[in-house]
């Protein structure tokens, strides 16, 4: 097995940027979801609520260190320097889930820009490095942290489980609808599940618990439009609980780099 595609997410809910390598972090990969749009009180928004957020573009440009975000009615869009990380911007309190954490609040046209898109006033903010999330700690350890991503600092899916879950759909779904950090090639469909570690070239990751999918994979992330597949079809043969499954969280055990390519290794199954 081994990666056939590297993603980020800088703007959380926002289109991906595709990479060839990425720096592993201890809160995963480097501009990874370290920016957030907000409402007034300082709660995030997602896809859920807002599916147009699919149409918007968060360009990462590692030469010239700046991140474009765009949408199609501004498709040149608002550029951002990430060096220095905003030293001057004013401290929010802002939410993800049940997290509460500061943030800085990113001057400029960007979030006018999100508020016309979206259609409600919003604000982009930016996670800097001294501030700490941790990993909810029934899954991780102490000092485990992640950015703006839902729960976990990586995750990782498999092309032979995509594959498994197209053959049962009247229309196959793009990976794109899984949001993946990880893109793994080779091995069987959800062979991914029965492991708990991974080790991805010379890295390796904690392997914690399956990813819990919501209605953001049923957003087409190039019309924004909603559907009910796949998570319907998923429902039907990935439920446990009330939750349904596709694809693995992970927490790295250490910090690093990845490439397109490089090996990926399951280790350590997991008791059945």
């Amino acid at each position: 097995m081994r990666i056939a595609e590297l993603w980020i997410y800088p703007v959380k809910g926002a289109r991906g940027t595709r990479l060839a390598e990425s720096d592993v972090l201890v809160s995963g990969l480097r501009h990874d979801r370290r920016f957030m749009i907000v409402d007034r009180e300082g709660v995030f928004l997602s896809q859920r609520s807002h599916p147009r957020l699919a149409l918007v573009e968060a360009r990462l440009d590692a030469a010239t260190s700046t991140l474009t975000i765009a949408t199609p009615a501004s498709p040149e869009g608002t550029i951002l320097a990430l060096a220095p990380a905003f030293p001057d911007h004013p401290k929010r309190s802002v939410r993800v889930w049940d997290d509460e954490v500061d943030a800085l609040e990113v001057q400029g046209d960007a979030s006018a820009l999100l508020s016309e898109h979206l259609q409600t006033e919003c604000s982009l903010v930016f996670m800097p490095d001294d501030v700490v999330r941790q990993v909810e700690i029934e899954y991780a350890r102490p000092g485990d942290r992640v950015g703006f991503a839902d729960g976990f600092p990586v995750l990782l899916a498999s092309l032979a489980s995509l594959a498994e879950l197209n053959g049962r759909l009247a229309d196959a779904v793009p990976m794109n609808r899984f949001r993946p950090n990880l893109v793994v090639e080779g091995g069987e469909a959800f062979e991914e599940d029965r492991f708990e570690r991974a080790v991805v070239g010379s890295l390796a990751f904690r392997m914690p618990k399956r990813c819990a999918r919501c209605q953001v994979t049923t957003v087409d992330q190039e019309t924004a439009k909603v559907g009910k597949e796949p998570l319907r079809t998923l429902s039907q043969y990935r439920r446990e609980g009330n939750k349904v499954h596709f694809a693995q969280n992970l927490i790295p055990d250490g910090e690093g780099v990845v490439r397109v390519g490089d090996e990926v290794r399951y280790v350590e199954p997991r008791a059945s």
